[in-house]
């Protein structure tokens, strides 16, 4: 496993500027108000060929008018001290513009009394003068300082450099494998093309705000890996969780994405919920499958249902969860008693049905969200750990029908008995005339279709062929995208290859 560079220090000196700096890539949220990170932020980097995983914190020490007993302040605070415990060489980010503070100092004690070896960076050193200032940060007691600009991207080399090589001593046989005779290093690069391991499975865990998103990924990986609080916007950015599963011998790695909650537009209040949202947008569109979190008390509102939307524009599979299940149990057994009392009185002609049942109600979730009716509905509640491994058993099964390839033949002849049990609506003088099909894509499923005229392939009718192929092939949580393209009528269509095949008759 990589070893930890955990990046740490004050509120607002920078810490996510450098970790996006050194990540090569924008991961962290950026902004100049003052503790917007609250999870541990990882990424997986190298540097120079030497593999790591870089870490970002949320500020060390309290804001002004902050609490220590505030909630979310103190699970952020909790969450430091485990990047800290976690990590093999620590980073700590200083602002040479205001100089050592006490919350410097008060940082720099922590850090001492961790053991771990620690590199200061004096941040925002964009001058000559600036750069003799950063000296005065050697009073914090730590021999290795230096001046950088994460912004600019000054000072970067000699830090990096300096921390990968702790890395060197506290781990000085790396797994390298030596080159054969003869070897180039194109082949060697070939042979670890293959026999790398499969990519991890990326989960993007979404919905509206305080459904329970973060409880999920705390409860699947077994620790308190994100802030969890009643409070709606805890979780500010999309934060990556790996973790491991071993089934029947098998060993399955996964990536959860915990995001912001996706707000109504017009709730947006400022330039961090809107970057929040967009990077849990940014998170739907990278994620192998997106987990859609359902608060099983409120039901399914407006704002649930354009989530799920998204999710559709994106074209990912999905899986629908409806957490919160056991604060419901005692109603839903209410209501079973109710129900079997209005039977066995004549107002039960006039009673309404109760739903008392998983799969009623998972009926009535698929029919609230019709769009979506392709995705499994999972009842869970993470709190108690309900249903949880039912959870992980629909992935796993979503996962493996991403992975069908549909043999051309059979693909043809499925659409082609589904053609002709339901025949197209004909529009302005012309019927849509199906010649070929073709599977271009496994994930998602997508499927080229040549026809006479792409205009006449109508949503309703895309529908219908989407609904015939799950039936024969499944495709459960997966989106069919089925994309016409037209061809020259020199090519036969379905019909009439399959009259010409038809035994002759005497």
């Amino acid at each position: 496993m990589p070893e930890l560079i955990a990046i740490v220090g004050r509120p607002n000196v920078g810490k996510s500027a450098l970790f996006n700096r050194i990540a090569g890539r924008r991961i962290a949220i950026v902004h100049d108000q003052p503790g917007v990170t609250r999870d541990r932020i990882a990424a997986e980097v190298e540097w120079h060929g030497r593999p790591f995983t870089l870490v970002d914190t949320g500020g060390i020490g309290l804001l002004r008018r902050e609490k220590a007993n505030d909630v979310i302040v103190k699970a952020a605070l909790e969450q430091v001290e485990l990047a800290i415990e976690a990590a093999n060489v620590i980073i700590l980010v200083v602002n040479v513009q205001e100089g050592v503070v006490p919350l410097d100092r008060e940082a720099a004690a922590r850090l001492r009394a961790s053991g771990k070896p620690v590199l200061v960076a004096v941040n925002k050193v964009d001058t000559h003068r600036a750069e003799t200032s950063a000296l005065e940060f050697a009073e914090l007691g730590f021999d290795k300082v230096f001046p950088v600009s994460a912004i600019h991207g000054e000072g970067i080399e000699p830090l990096m450099n300096a921390a990968t090589s702790i890395l060197g001593v506290r781990n000085p046989e790396p797994e390298t494998r030596a080159e054969s005779p003869g070897e180039s290093s194109g082949e060697e690069a070939e042979h670890a093309t293959r026999n790398k391991q499969p990519l991890p499975l990326k989960l993007a865990i979404v919905g509206r705000p305080n459904v329970g998103k973060s409880s999920i990924v705390n409860a699947l990986t077994a620790s308190e890996r994100v802030v969890v609080s009643p409070i709606p916007g805890t979780t500010r950015d999309s934060v990556d969780v790996p973790f491991e599963v071993v089934t029947e011998g098998v060993r399955q790695s996964y990536v959860l994405i915990d995001t912001a909650g996706l707000r109504k537009t017009r709730s947006v209040g400022d330039s961090i919920e809107f970057f929040s949202v967009k990077r849990a947008e940014e998170s739907i569109a990278r994620s192998d499958i997106v987990i859609l979190v359902l608060d099983a008390e409120a039901g399914i509102t407006e704002q649930d249902k354009k989530v799920a939307d998204r999710i559709v524009q994106a074209r990912r599979a999905c899986i629908v969860v409806v957490n919160k299940w056991d604060l419901v149990n005692d109603a839903i057994r209410k209501a079973r008693v109710e129900e079997i009392e209005r039977r066995q009185t004549k107002a039960s002609r006039h009673a309404p049905n109760v739903m008392t049942t998983l799969s009623e109600f998972g009926e009535w979730v698929q029919e609230h969200l019709f769009f979506l009716d392709y995705a499994p509905v999972i009842f869970t509640s993470a709190k108690s750990g309900f249903h949880l491994d039912r959870l992980l058993e629909a992935v796993r099964y979503v996962a493996a029908q991403l992975q069908q390839k549909i043999p051309t033949g059979i693909l043809n002849r499925t659409l082609r008995d589904a053609v002709e049990r339901r025949q197209p609506i004909s529009a302005r003088g012309h019927r849509l005339t199906f010649f070929y099909a073709t599977q271009v894509r496994q994930a998602p499923p997508t499927f080229l279709m040549f026809v006479n005229r792409d205009e006449l392939f109508s949503d309703q009718y895309k529908k219908y062929l989407a609904d015939q192929m799950r039936i024969a092939f499944g495709y459960e949580g997966c989106p069919v995208i089925l994309t016409a393209k037209p061809r020259p009528k020199t090519i036969e269509p379905m019909r009439k290859f399959k009259d010409r095949n038809k035994p002759a008759s005497h």
